[in-house]
Order: C-alpha cells, then structure tokens, then sequence
C-alpha cells in the first residue's frame, strides 16, 4: 500500500522545517489530537494510536538533510511499514509531502487505507498551519 498526501506548502527555510521533523517527538504537533490516543514519544521515536486501533510506532532510521526524513515501523507495529518525509526547497519556502509504503493484505488495506490517507494529509497541512501561526 503505498499513500501520498497532498502537498503543503511552508512559508518558511527548508532547513528550519528539516531541524523540526528530524525530532520525532515534533510530530506531536501535527496529528489530529480528536483522532490519536495513548502519544509517546522521544527524539528518535513515536507511537500513537489512530481510531480504529490501529497502532502507528515510528523509529526516524535515516535522514538526508534537507531533502528526506525516513522513520520505519517500530516493534508493535501490526504490519512493517515506512513513513518518509519529503522537502523541497522553494526558494525560501518549503514544499512538503508525507509518503507512506506499507506491506499488507489486502484486506488490511480495504480497513487501514482510508484513515491513513486523512491522517497523512492532516498531518501536511497541520505542518503549513504551524508555521503560518
């Protein structure tokens, strides 16, 4: 299963947007608060749970400065999956996009594919909401 979210745009530096999402616990900020429980986080990890108990734990595994961040599924994960972050530097503002690739049955995409796609598409446009504040 493989989600893109829309697109957002951040009126501000791509290295100030790569310095807040390489701290994974920044996430925080970006989730549906109405929509996510049980939120633990560190600076390397994450785990949160979205309604219908699907829980999501990210490990940040690899970053390519001020281009990509990439978190991979964690150990309670349900399925392994990864969740990159992708910049693009616009000349003073930032373009930013989440991509998520996961390997499931079909039958969990039928469930999970629906609430993942507004959760990652919330998440990028909470991300051009923060930094408009």
């Amino acid at each position: 299963m493989l989600i893109e979210s829309t697109p957002a745009i951040v009126q501000v530096p791509i290295a100030q947007v790569f310095d807040f999402l390489k701290d994974v616990s920044n996430l925080y900020h970006l989730l549906p608060h109405d929509k996510i429980s049980g939120w633990e986080a560190t600076d390397s990890q994450c785990s949160f749970k979205i309604q219908g108990g699907i829980i999501i734990p990210l490990v940040l595994n690899e970053t390519n400065e001020f281009t990509s961040i990439q978190m991979n599924s964690g150990v309670k994960s349900p399925f392994p999956f990864t969740l990159t972050v992708k910049l693009e530097d616009l000349g003073g503002s930032t373009k930013g996009s989440l991509v998520f690739d996961a390997k499931v049955s079909k039958t969990i995409q039928f469930i999970a594919e629906r609430p993942l796609r507004n959760l990652f598409n919330t998440m990028a446009e909470k991300l051009a909401i923060h930094y408009a504040q």
